[in-house]
């Protein structure tokens, strides 16, 4: 985020001004590709997730600081979700977001559209790129609160979950960043931005990273240019294709119309076509 301020002096202030007016976000669709980045601040600031992730996070720092009683059981909980949080990612969008197997099942292929299809289907819809706090806030705890109890006990499970929706309000807001309309000046954000647009638009095995590439680095899926790897045909369905469909309607059922195994063209990243 710190890396941003250059490119964002002065928005808060205009974002202030507007968010009195801003109207409310129930009906109304978001569209990152035609977003600037002052909209995208306002919207940001006043969705409810975000909302209810500040105020939680509050809440939770103001548990720990009543129960810590030594610097220690702050500071250390929050390095280890910092550290944390990459590596989980990177598990849960691997191995759970892209295994196609939550669509199979009636009960789970509501949850798998809504936290990872959609998004594949519309990468710049901003309402179906948040996650739902229904999906998020559990997972948040579960990988926040065993780490903090085992550093610091309920201190540190609380310091280690007020940093996991702080660290997730940072992710929400670099991974709209990604689809937003707008290249950044940092050269360090603009290859990051590359390579999460690359997953989207060119082969989805791979880059399964928001702000940290590292854990893909590691692991053999980062792909630093497309002409690495070549095009994936389920880069927009994430395999879940008419056949598929035929056989799992349950989330073609959901969605009223067939999986589409492209994006339309207003949804085509120039960002993605520099990196080419």
């Amino acid at each position: 985020m710190v890396l941003l301020l250059g490119d964002l002096r002065g928005i808060g202030t205009g974002m202030a001004q507007k968010i009195g007016g801003a109207r409310s976000w129930h009906g109304r669709s978001h569209d990152l590709g035609r977003m600037t980045l002052r909209e995208l601040w306002l919207a940001y600031a006043t969705y409810p997730a975000i909302v209810l992730y500040v105020v939680l996070g509050i809440v939770a720092a103001g548990f720990a600081a009543a129960l810590a009683t030594r610097w220690q059981e702050v500071i250390f909980p929050v390095l280890a979700v910092i550290v944390a949080y990459p590596i989980a990612w990177y598990l849960i969008h691997r191995f759970i977001l892209h295994g196609r197997w939550l669509y199979k099942m009636k009960w789970s292929a509501a949850l798998w559209k809504r936290i990872h299809f959609d998004h594949h289907q519309d990468p710049h819809l901003l309402e179906v790129l948040f996650g739902a706090p229904s999906n998020t806030l559990p997972t948040i705890a579960i990988v926040t609160l065993p780490i903090g109890y085992a550093i610091a006990g309920w201190a540190g499970a609380a310091t280690a979950f007020s940093a996991g929706l702080a660290t997730t309000c940072v992710y929400e807001f670099v991974h709209c960043i990604q689809h937003l309309n707008y290249k950044p000046r940092n050269r360090f954000l603009l290859k990051m931005k590359q390579l999460h647009l690359a997953h989207h638009f060119h082969n989805e095995n791979g880059n399964y990273g928001i702000t940290s590439f590292l854990p893909d680095a590691l692991l053999g899926t980062l792909y630093r240019s497309v002409r690495e790897v070549p095009k994936s045909p389920s880069v927009f369905n994430l395999g879940y294709d008419l056949a598929e469909a035929r056989r799992y309607p349950h989330v073609m059922d959901l969605t009223g119309a067939p999986p589409r195994d492209r994006p339309s063209p207003a949804n085509v990243a120039p960002e993605l076509k520099a990196a080419q």
